[in-house]
């Protein structure tokens, strides 16, 4: 089939070049002419694993290309819409800008199609009422032109794994019975590879559809942010929350993801979809429904200032004429995705407070150096603990969590980790001559 994604961002990139790895003709459109052309070269502008792959290999194919201009998408059938919906400045709410320039952008392409309807696909994470108004305006550019909101459900770090085998699709679609049966049999041709394996499939109305991710998001960031609060309490009484995890996670009921006590989440979706989920109830009349959502984003911050006292602790009470090493500066490994990042937050603040930080991370390092050339970006862990009287790892890439803890002591000044993200063995680094600070650990 002949697709567009309009947005080639993280999700709108990964998306097009999945499609096109499915079989279709797609091409992708972006504002961005730099970004278009690192795209149409078969680079990838962020970190993904397996994502620069399947891009080179697609381009030269020929099933996938890239534009700016919206008239290379006149013959698609199906309009995938990917773009960022970012936090408004100054507020909870989603900003939904970019939404709807995509829709009035790509309306005066819309037409009949002989092969069943036109569908625009809503992909991008929006507050729950806004496909039903973006049908009306689709619905204006004639008949046989119908929406779908498809929800996207990517973990960065496995983005190209959870579009081509998801564990589950869903189609929220038009109120009208003809069109919405018109509307599915389209797309059920487009994933028709990921349906003859049983991917479960969910078709809901447009308001179910749009609540599924932010509903699922806000559930993860409350189970992260309740062992976050189980942590505080062992620190208080002795405990160790790992071991409460464990014991807890075998209960099938809860289980054992996203158990890990640490410096709390980051990125681009949990924290703005969580805020922008508040927001939204508030807008329907029923912001008590998620006030729980406001105690959840407060653990989560205080995770971060916990994580800068144990430093200055280990620091001797004062970061003033201390080097501290962070150990990682993206929200999580496998990604170079520093937005909301947990470990740049926490390294802004000490170095704010007098400290010499230097920052290491194997994806985000370079980007962050030229980001930000006010900080001491470091080629590895070794560098970035050199003559260090704290190290942190806040970041639990594969490489901090395999350092040999002999190795690293005979680099740094003093031997204090703080494990933000208890990714470490204890013993080990303590037999090492480590003294060893976890969250929510003796």
């Amino acid at each position: 089939m002949q697709i567009s994604v309009i947005g080639c961002g993280y999700l709108g990139a990964v998306h097009a070049a999945c499609m096109a790895e499915l079989g279709h003709d797609v091409v992708g459109i972006d504002v961005d002419a730099a970004k278009v052309a690192s795209l149409s070269a078969g680079r990838a502008p962020f970190h993904e694993p397996g994502f620069e792959e399947i891009l080179a290999r697609n381009i030269d194919a020929g099933r996938l290309r890239f534009s700016t201009d919206y008239a290379d998408l006149a013959d698609a059938q199906v309009h995938f819409i990917g773009v960022g919906t970012p936090q408004v400045p100054g507020g909870y709410a989603a900003d939904l800008q970019y939404v709807d320039a995509a829709v009035d952008s790509v309306i005066p392409y819309l037409k009949a199609h002989p092969d069943g309807p036109t569908l625009v696909v809503g992909k991008s994470t929006v507050p729950v009422g806004t496909a039903a108004a973006l049908a009306k305006r689709i619905a204006a550019a004639g008949d046989g032109v119908h929406l779908i909101w498809n929800p996207e459900f990517l973990r960065e770090g496995f983005a190209v794994q959870d579009t081509i085998a998801p564990d589950r699709i869903v189609y929220g679609v038009p109120a009208d019975e003809s069109a919405a049966r018109a509307s599915q049999a389209v797309l059920d041709a487009v994933f028709a590879d990921l349906l003859e394996r049983d991917i479960p499939r969910l078709v809901t109305d447009y308001a179910t559809a749009e609540l599924v991710k932010v509903a699922a998001n806000s559930f993860l960031a409350t189970k992260i942010s309740f062992i976050n609060a189980m942590a505080e309490l062992c620190e208080a009484t002795g405990a160790d929350v790992t071991e409460l995890a464990e014991a807890i996670g075998f209960d099938d009921r809860i289980g054992k993801k996203f158990l890990r006590a640490g410096v709390g989440f980051g990125g681009g979706c949990l924290p703005k979809d969580i805020r922008a989920f508040m927001a939204r109830a508030g807008e329907l009349g029923v912001d008590q429904a998620l006030t729980f959502l406001r105690e959840v984003d407060a653990i989560n911050d205080r995770r971060r200032d916990h994580a800068v006292e144990l430093a200055r602790r280990a620091a001797g009470g004062t970061f003033l004429g201390k080097k501290v090493a962070v150990l990682g500066a993206a929200f999580k490994p496998d990604s170079d995705d520093m937005r909301n990042s947990p470990a740049l937050d926490i390294a802004n603040t000490i170095a704010g407070q007098g400290a010499e930080v230097v920052i290491t991370d194997p994806a985000a390092g370079p980007k962050l150096a030229e980001l930000r050339p006010d900080m001491t970006v470091a080629e590895d862990a070794h560098a970035a603990a050199a003559g260090a009287d704290v190290v942190m790892l806040l970041t639990e890439w594969r490489q901090f969590r395999d350092l040999d803890p002999v190795a690293l002591k005979a680099a740094v000044r003093t031997p204090w980790i703080v494990d933000g993200r208890n990714a470490l063995d204890p013993a080990a680094w303590r037999a090492a001559g480590w003294t060893y600070s976890g969250i929510g650990r003796p």
